[in-house]
Order: structure tokens, then C-alpha cells, then sequence
């Protein structure tokens, strides 16, 4: 099965949620927060910085657990550009 590429409206949002997810991680160490997570620290900041746009389902929901961040809030951060597109 080929994964068709990303578009760019997918990569922004997987920029923003990688944004925000530094962002709730704050201080703590990413080495910790990935392990508590059960990825490892390279996934981690791939997601971070934009490299990873999309990650796997699951991997988010376990970052949504470990950092106490709705998985609801990390999908308004998703779709975001969406709503904007919408409302214009």
C-alpha cells in the first residue's frame, strides 16, 4: 500500500500539533515524556519540530495522556486552518 503524499494544509497541522505539544511538555524533559508515552525521544521531537505531521492515532492519544491535554483540544489545534478556511 502507497501512502499518498501529505498535503500542505496537512503538514501545517501537523506543525501546529507538534507547537503545541512542545508547548505542554514545558519544561519537562522530552526523553521523560516520550518513555512515559512508549515512543521514543527521536519520534518525540520529529513531532516537535514538524518533521513528523502526521503521526500514528495512538501516538497521540498516549501524548495526550502523558502531558493532560484533551485529545479534544490537540484535534481543535488540527483543524484549526480547517475552521479558518470555512468560516471565509
Amino acid at each position: 500500500m502507497v501512502r499518498p503524499p501529505l498535503t500542505p494544509a496537512q503538514i501545517a497541522a501537523g506543525q501546529r500539533l507538534g507547537a503545541a505539544l512542545r508547548v505542554a511538555r514545558g519544561g519537562r524533559p522530552l526523553v521523560e515524556v516520550a518513555l512515559a508515552a512508549g515512543i521514543s525521544p527521536e519520534t518525540l521531537r520529529k513531532i516537535e519540530v514538524g518533521r513528523l505531521p502526521a503521526p500514528a492515532f495512538g501516538t497521540v492519544v498516549c501524548l495526550s495522556a502523558v502531558l493532560g491535554v484533551a485529545l479534544s483540544d490537540l484535534a481543535e489545534v488540527w483543524l484549526a486552518d480547517v475552521r479558518v478556511r470555512e468560516a471565509s
